[in-house]
């Protein structure tokens, strides 16, 4: 996670590394990129790492970064976008921000009860996916939804009942918005988005983990994206190399 967010160009406020750790390559070079980038490292006694974190087996190194969430205003119209309303599991939520990494997408957008996507655990779900992926914090939907909207982006709603995923033209810009868990979108928000996207199954579980869904969803956009790339033949004329 560390190196991630350091290649991203993220710089850690500090690094911490345990005693135990140090002298080990990988961890060396870590605290020399660390220094390069103009900040500190300190070097915990034994034990002290595993008083400090959070997780129940600790990790020789750990960081503080500065929060990466930015303004919708500052980011381009994507071409492929995630919103999550009331996504409640952090690990849920760090698996979409991989999900949505992995596929390319432009932004994943948290707003209306969405699990403070710098939680701990979120943050490690990602396995480093948060320093890739543009993260947009709002507490409210609509301005999202409206935003993507106003830059030609269709806006589809994920529900038990819509239409098939693999029947829609993916290829145009696209948002899927994800939601609750245990309640999905409500009924309200799903009637205001318009159009709605399902993925059938065909077994006896009422629905999929959200971050399942994202993946599926995500990924069928990719997959359309490359067909379409490989069918556009290249373009002609202009002038050669000279011979």
């Amino acid at each position: 996670m560390v190196r991630c967010g350091l290649e991203a160009g993220c710089v850690p406020e500090a690094l911490f590394v345990a005693a135990e750790a140090r002298g080990t390559g990988d961890v060396e070079a870590l605290i020399a990129a660390t220094l390069g980038a103009g900040s500190r490292v300190y070097t915990l006694g034994r034990g002290v790492a595993e008083r400090v974190a959070d997780t129940v087996t600790a990790q020789a190194v750990s960081a503080i970064f500065p929060m990466t969430d930015v303004e919708l205003g500052s980011l381009p119209v994507p071409t492929l976008a995630i919103v999550c309303v009331d996504v409640r599991d952090p690990g849920n939520a760090g698996t979409v921000l991989r999900t949505a990494d992995a596929a390319g997408a432009d932004v994943v957008i948290c707003c209306a009860g969405t699990v403070d996507v710098f939680n701990p655990k979120t943050v490690r779900s990602s396995a480093g996916s948060i320093f890739h992926v543009p993260v947009v914090v709002s507490t409210e939907v609509e301005p999202p939804i409206a935003w993507l909207r106003s830059g030609g982006v269709t806006v589809y709603g994920t529900a038990a009942t819509g239409t098939d995923y693999a029947a829609l033209d993916l290829t145009q810009p696209s948002a899927f918005v994800l939601g609750n868990e245990s309640a999905g979108l409500s009924e309200g928000l799903l009637d205001s988005l318009g159009h709605t996207v399902a993925i059938p199954m065909g077994g006896r579980a009422e629905s999929l983990n959200v971050g399942v869904a994202c993946a599926v969803l995500c990924f069928e956009a990719q997959r359309q994206r490359r067909a379409q790339r490989a069918a556009t033949p290249p373009p002609t004329g202009g002038v050669g190399p000279a011979a």
